[in-house]
């Protein structure tokens, strides 16, 4: 009797498994590129307001105001669905919040930069009028008293008065791929993270401002051919050629120069950066003194920064910082150079402990004390709260996979931890600093925003998306796990996989590998993603993201690694993770892939050549296949020139090691990507033609490095799905 009891319960419980299966939903691409079912949002539009004691959203076409202290809408400020204008993306309040400039008609140029059409809101009179009658503009700002708005259009800079209602070209020599005033060239934009190169004084009484002299740039074409959607009606018989300003490796750069505009006298003054022309201006920033403009320089090799302090009325700086490094200094740290509003301080990071830590110097350059100390990397400077003198920044400093925020005092005493959520952790404050809005995430946890106020006290949850958190319990849950092993070289590495939903530890699963691996970059966190890597764990594959040498959060000596030798140590530990999930009880060590996109996608190539043993297959989209071909300041940055480092730039190149390539690839190419061009590709097929090695290609028309628009992304996701699912 007890044997047909404990039959009857092993076949039911074998029927409900089956059953529970049955009930998996499947994820489809479409889920992930058309209706974005699994998208976890925060709160779009978030804006103190002056008084710090309310906030702004965007919703549903409105601008709404919220109260900090209770997390209440108290206000619609105003319904952009009333004003007749369409095809809205962003707004800005004036300095009293008397006005709004609200952008639309969003059209992208580059990665950051894009024109616009925008319009003035005035909440006095419920008025609104275009800012300028004539063509698109780029980066419309309000001056200080909101009485102007400044902005760029074909590379010249133009101030509007709003009460005179006129418009004044301050810049009469912009040009295309010749001269840019007030917004950046291509590879400053791409590789210094900035679209704006102008700025209003404090007081309004001057516009600071970078030029770009492109002359001796050399350029770079690539076809554009008339598509679909869009579709380029002058180019359907003869496809266009497209030419910008392109510079590689060891090439001349933009020569750059920095001015200054009087509203008062309609004068420019020329800064003095220095005689040097072969350098880098990443920035230029107004000091707390609308007389004192600081300038950020920085030579060629990126390994030593210099912080100019301008005076406007002559031009001259003196030299009141500077900061050298053995490797390089990453461009992150520009934006960390903060001045105070007493007029007498300024903050940044740097790197000198072998860690990214606060330090607090006097405007003449004297160190007043190191604010932050650790094994532990600060992650982002928040900001400073003059009232109560205490410092806000975002540190790695429980794990590097996750990020807390804290404050410390101004005098480097009474640290505090403000969030609690264990995961990833990012906090806006209010411009009185009394509240903040932080946004979270882990690895089970969707998107979480909540309201707090400064000491860390939770005042009110705004969104928790637990929508998203009970919808994946439909298509099998989460299944991620975080992974550490540690590789022949003894070098401890951090990465996390995800199982499938009926995963039985009897079984062999397949593999497939995703990498970025690029210099300080993180693939491993907790933060909430659930999408791609889950559709392949439904379909049978086990997947493990591994972050290697070179990327971010473990000190600057790991982070650095890699310097000089692209690739050499990255696809190592990449091969390593083979061995190491080869020797795994439940991983078919025959039936790895590995893939990536962009430096992912050099990655890839390189472990089908030189770890071919390793893997069975690999996806690469958008490769950098030989470091020559790209830009030059993310380039040298981290390799110097091909002149100084020829054996660093073609060691690691994969189309150097074609002659060891093994097994199935299949690489994708944008043909209008105007960040890796679509030459890398090609250069690297060509040399395994010549070697006699077979492959597959994909080449998107028209697209950018991104590789979306239309069907395209769907498409592209089910061509990579496809070419697993037959060749893994």
């Amino acid at each position: 009797m007890l044997k047909k009891i404990t039959l009857l319960v092993l076949l039911l419980s074998l029927l409900s498994n089956i059953y529970s299966q049955d009930n998996i939903k499947k994820i489809q691409i479409e889920d992930l590129w058309t209706y974005y079912s699994f998208y976890a949002p925060g709160v779009r539009g978030l804006s103190s307001m002056n008084n710090g004691l309310h906030y702004t959203t965007y919703s549903r076409g409105k601008i709404l105001k919220s109260s900090y202290k209770t997390g209440n809408v108290i206000d619609t400020i105003v319904d952009i669905n009333n004003l007749n204008i369409s095809n809205y993306s962003a707004y800005k309040f004036n300095s009293d919040e008397s006005k709004i400039l609200i952008e639309t008609n969003y059209e992208r140029i580059y990665r950051r930069s894009y024109t616009a059409t925008y319009y003035i809101y005035d909440l006095k009179t419920k008025k609104i009028t275009g800012l300028s009658k004539n063509k698109k503009q780029q980066l419309a700002s309000f001056s200080p008293n909101g009485d102007k708005v400044a902005f760029v259009r074909k590379n010249n800079i133009y101030i509007k008065d709003i009460e005179k209602d006129n418009e004044i070209q301050i810049t009469n020599d912009g040009e295309f791929n010749k001269i840019i005033n007030g917004a950046p060239d291509w590879v400053y934009e791409e590789e210094f993270g900035f679209n704006k190169a102008f700025q209003w004084s404090p007081d309004g009484k001057y516009i600071a401002f970078m030029k770009f002299d492109e002359s001796n740039v050399k350029t770079f074409s690539m076809t554009v051919f008339a598509g679909k959607r869009p579709l380029i009606k002058k180019n359907v018989l003869y496809p266009e050629t497209r030419t910008w300003k392109y510079p590689k490796t060891g090439d001349a750069n933009s020569i750059l120069t920095v001015h200054v505009y009087n509203t008062k006298t309609k004068k420019t003054n020329k800064m003095d950066i220095g005689d040097e022309k072969d350098q880098y201006i990443p920035r230029i920033r107004w000091t707390k003194n609308a007389e004192k403009l600081s300038i950020i320089r920085v030579n060629r090799l990126q390994n030593k920064l210099e912080l100019l302090l301008s005076d406007v009325k002559n031009g001259k700086h003196k030299v009141i910082y500077t900061d050298e490094n053995k490797y390089f200094i990453d461009e992150s740290q520009y934006d960390d150079i903060i001045f105070l509003k007493d007029k007498k301080h300024f903050v940044t990071t740097n790197e000198k402990d072998g860690y990214r830590h606060l330090y607090l110097y006097s405007l003449k350059g004297k160190l007043i004390r190191q604010l932050t100390k650790g094994k532990w990397d600060i992650t982002k400077y928040i900001g400073f709260d003059k009232k109560n003198k205490i410092f806000y920044y975002i540190s790695a400093e429980e794990s590097p996979l996750r990020r807390s925020v804290y404050s410390i005092g101004f005098d480097g005493k009474n640290k505090k931890k403000l969030s609690t959520a264990i995961g990833t952790n990012n906090a806006k404050f209010s411009k009185t600093y009394k509240y903040y809005i932080n946004t979270f995430s882990n690895i089970e946890t969707p998107t979480y925003v909540s309201l707090h106020s400064a000491d860390g006290k939770l005042i009110r949850v705004l969104r928790d998306n637990s929508r998203i958190a009970e919808k994946v319990k439909k298509y099998g849950g989460v299944n991620k796990e975080f992974i550490k092993f540690k590789t022949s070289e003894n070098v401890e590495l951090n990465g996390y996989m995800v199982k499938p939903y009926n995963f039985d530890k009897n079984k062999k699963y397949p593999v497939m590998m995703y990498q970025y691996s690029g210099p300080n970059s993180q693939s491993v966190d907790d933060s909430w993603d659930f999408g791609w890597d889950n559709l392949l764990a439904q379909n049978g594959y086990i997947v493990v993201v591994v972050d290697g040498r070179g990327t971010a959060a473990r000190g600057e000596e790991f982070r650095k690694m890699t310097y000089l030798q692209l690739g050499k140590y990255e696809v190592i530990d990449q091969i390593e993770t083979a061995k190491y999930l080869g020797n795994l009880p439940y991983v078919d060590k025959s039936r790895i892939g590995i893939w990536g996109w962009s430096y992912g996608g050099f990655m890839t190539l390189l472990a089908l050549t030189k770890g071919a043993d390793y893997f069975k297959m690999g996806i690469s989209v958008a490769p950098v296949t030989n470091w020559r071909y790209y830009d030059n300041i993310y380039t040298e940055r981290y390799m110097r020139t091909p002149q100084e480092n020829p054996s660093g730039y073609d060691d690691n190149s994969p189309i150097f090691h074609v002659d060891k390539f093994k097994g199935k690839l299949l690489i994708v190419h944008g043909s209008a990507d105007d960040n890796v061009h679509v030459q890398n590709t090609m250069e690297f097929i060509e040399a395994m033609v010549q070697a006699n090695k077979q492959f597959d290609m994909m080449i998107y028309t028209n697209r950018n490095h991104s590789i979306y628009g239309g069907n395209t992304r769907v498409h592209l996701y089910n061509k990579m799905l496809n070419y697993i699912l037959n060749n893994l």
